[in-house]
């Protein structure tokens, strides 16, 4: 292809890509308009006290997740089932609470650069290595799908908003928004485990159960470098759920609740347990064994593969899957202990 043909083709590609954001914007101003409608009439007719979304907020869960999409699929971050799972996830986030929201954005945003972190290495590691590190929908829903069921049973229970967290004025509300910000900071914990600890350090990690040293890639092993990285990705997500709670809660708010700054260290926390059962569940019913031929560790046993541990029970996605319910029911009860004991 000459250059002219070259610079031709690809300004058509931009004028239809133009052409189709203008489409979406366009269209996102009256549907969001429509929900907000609906959402008022329902709260109108209703018996129960009842505070319908807000216009602002319905605009915000149709564009935000649109523009991350595109963003996820610019970036090579996202395929398009990827993508279209995204907008599901984003709008409830964004729904039930701007903390939600920036805890899911700044993990995604994170964590794809962490995937793409020292690539070349990465790809004569792994055997099933994906340029840019592309998810897949049932990526998506293995490390959003847990925090995003229980971001739709906060709406139901408390409805939409941000909230301080304080488990003696609302155990309830509190517990459910610590149990979504845990789910994100494990998915994250891990994924900066996994991504970056692998590929630092000069030293194999060791196995979880064992402490043998294993190949980097393994699934269940770990190293100091990792749990290190693990903590700063659920650090991470805790800074961008408490910055929001800040700049929405109102000050009076703040000042005649409970102190705030423990969402740091639970989250913190909440990225390292979730690496630590990753890991766990890894090393057992997950199977990793090396394959002399390519140099790589595999997740199914073949000719040629010896087995390094782990049965072939769960895939790395139920694993997260997994990882990420244990950490949510896991932490809020740490971090009840943690407001008592402080309070």
């Amino acid at each position: 292809m000459s250059y002219g043909l070259s610079y031709v083709w690809k300004s058509e590609q931009e004028e239809t890509a133009i052409m189709i954001l203008i489409f979406i914007l366009a269209l996102v101003l009256p549907v969001s308009t429509s929900f907000w409608i609906v959402s008022t009439l329902l709260a109108a007719g209703s018996d129960e006290k009842y505070e319908p979304v807000s216009p602002t907020r319905w605009l915000l869960s149709i564009l935000i997740p649109i523009m991350m999409a595109v963003y996820g699929l610019r970036k090579n971050s996202l395929d398009y089932t990827g993508a279209i799972t995204g907008l599901f996830v984003g709008c409830i986030m964004t729904l039930s609470s701007y903390c939600f929201l920036t805890s899911m954005l700044c993990f995604f945003i994170t964590s794809s650069k962490a995937t793409k972190f020292r690539a070349h290495i990465k790809r004569k590691m792994e055997d099933n290595f994906k340029h840019g590190g592309q998810r897949n929908w049932v990526q998506v829903v293995c490390n959003g799908g847990v925090a995003t069921e229980l971001a739709l049973l906060y709406m139901v229970d408390r409805g939409h908003g941000e909230r301080v967290i304080d488990f003696t004025t609302d155990y309830r509300g509190s517990w459910l928004a610590v149990a979504v910000m845990a789910a994100i900071a494990c998915c994250s914990g891990d994924t900066f485990a996994s991504e970056l600890g692998a590929v630092t350090g000069s030293t194999n990690p060791v196995l979880i159960t064992t402490l043998q040293r294993v190949p980097r890639g393994t699934n269940g092993a770990i190293s100091l470098y990792g749990l290190v990285y693990s903590s700063i990705g659920g650090l991470l997500v805790g800074a961008a759920y408490y910055t929001t709670l800040l700049l929405c809660v109102p000050g009076s708010v703040l000042e005649n609740s409970a102190p705030q700054w423990p969402i740091l260290l639970i989250s913190t926390v909440a990225g390292l347990v979730g690496s630590l059962v990753d890991s766990l569940l890894g090393a057992t019913v997950q199977y990793s064994g090396w394959n002399a031929k390519t140099g790589k560790v595999v997740e199914q046993p073949g000719v040629g593969v010896q087995k390094i541990n782990g049965l072939a029970l769960l895939d790395n996605h139920s694993v997260n899957l997994v990882s990420s319910v244990i950490t949510a029911l896991t932490v809020p009860r740490i971090a009840i202990l943690l407001w008592e004991s402080i309070g």
